[in-house]
């Protein structure tokens, strides 16, 4: 007999993304700037789990920018019932600080503190529009705690396969 508690917890709502995608990527130019020039780029992920399902790693590929390569770490804690984020890419080598949160009602929320060119902001992801073929991920930066957004990624996924 499976535990349900920890079964509807919120462990297994990532599992969705385990797979192989291409990505359609909207990719704000300029932040913080009041820019409004986008750059549109393709580029595949494989994600797959770790630690027995708590966890999941992928990587994200494309010839982008001379060819960028990253990696996202998704660790789902228990006992607060929370996902933190974790980002690092071939251009800097180190984990960034994570976002932090969970699903609710089929939407992800996950928010934390960083740094943009040297200033303070809060940077969210939202996942959303999720079904067993595609899925929407959407960054933003707030310099105002939250109280307005400016969005400078998006992802529009498709899975492969």
């Amino acid at each position: 007999m499976s535990d349900t508690h920890a079964d509807n917890d919120g462990r297994h709502d990532f599992d969705f993304f385990h797979g192989r995608w291409q990505l359609r990527n909207e990719r704000l130019k300029r932040r913080l700037q009041d820019s409004d020039d986008w750059e549109m780029f393709d580029s595949t992920q494989h994600c797959r789990p770790i630690l027995g399902g708590l966890g999941n790693i992928d990587d994200f590929i494309t010839d982008w920018d001379g060819g960028f390569v990253g990696m996202s770490l998704r660790l789902f804690d228990p006992r607060t019932r929370q996902w933190s984020i974790y980002w690092a890419s071939n251009r800097t080598g180190m984990l960034e600080a994570p976002v932090v949160g969970r699903f609710e009602h089929g939407v992800g929320t996950f928010v934390g503190r960083d740094l943009h060119e040297g200033r303070a902001v809060l940077q969210r992801f939202i996942w959303s529009d999720i079904t067993a073929s595609s899925a929407l991920w959407q960054q933003a930066l707030s310099v105002d705690d939250g109280r307005s957004w400016e969005t400078n990624w998006i992802m529009r996924m498709t899975r492969i396969g």
